[in-house]
């Protein structure tokens, strides 16, 4: 038998171990079971990476987005709110145009709509106006037409005007709700405002 470094090797050249190496390998032991984890987890993932393929996540994916999904149209059909829009444009052809559309965005019906819609100097003299009566605007609806557009001649398009809107509705619960803004125009030919409730 011969030692080299420490290490004991028997007539043959085979690596023996001494008693007292053992009794001092605590340190090794620790190191042998962090080994003997980090072989476990590299099992792990090497398992995990057969069973995640590239058409898993995929499928992963659209059931992520059909999820959310379904969130959001719960929220916008069946959970109930009171959500009125009125949208206006203003354009400047030949004379100024004005036109409008209710949108009722929330999931209830609204009743007694009334909108007046005002096309004024800034001084507030009334120029020009268009309204509308409805009985009820259902549920994810609008409305436009005919009785929403006006087109106001014989008025320069080099000054500003206002134009004022005034919608008034009673919501599901039976309370009367209302919108009322104006909006100064002229600056640009062509504006669009959202007014929300």
């Amino acid at each position: 038998m011969g030692s080299q470094d420490d290490l004991i090797f028997d007539s043959d050249g085979e690596l023996l171990v001494h008693e007292d190496s053992i009794q001092n390998t605590a340190m090794t032991q620790n190191e042998l079971a962090i080994l003997e984890a980090s072989k476990e987890a590299a099992r792990f993932v090497e398992d995990l990476k057969e069973e995640v393929t590239p058409n898993r996540v995929a499928l992963a994916g659209v059931i992520l987005l059909l999820f959310i999904g379904a969130v959001f149209s719960s929220w916008y059909w069946f959970i109930p709110r009171d959500s009125v829009m009125v949208e206006t444009l203003y354009l400047q052809r030949g004379g100024h145009i004005v036109m409008s559309e209710i949108h009722n965005t929330g999931s209830r019906e609204i009743t007694d709509v009334s909108l007046d819609v005002r096309f004024q100097s800034l001084d507030g003299e009334v120029l020009e106006t268009m309204a509308i009566d409805l009985e009820s605007i259902s549920a994810h609806s609008s409305v436009a037409g005919d009785d929403l557009e006006m087109k106001i001649l014989g008025y320069t398009v080099w000054v500003n005007y206002v134009i004022a809107v005034d919608i008034k509705w009673t919501d599901y619960n039976g309370e009367r709700q209302s919108i009322l803004v104006t909006h100064e125009v002229g600056e640009w030919a062509w504006e669009e405002f959202k007014d929300r409730s």
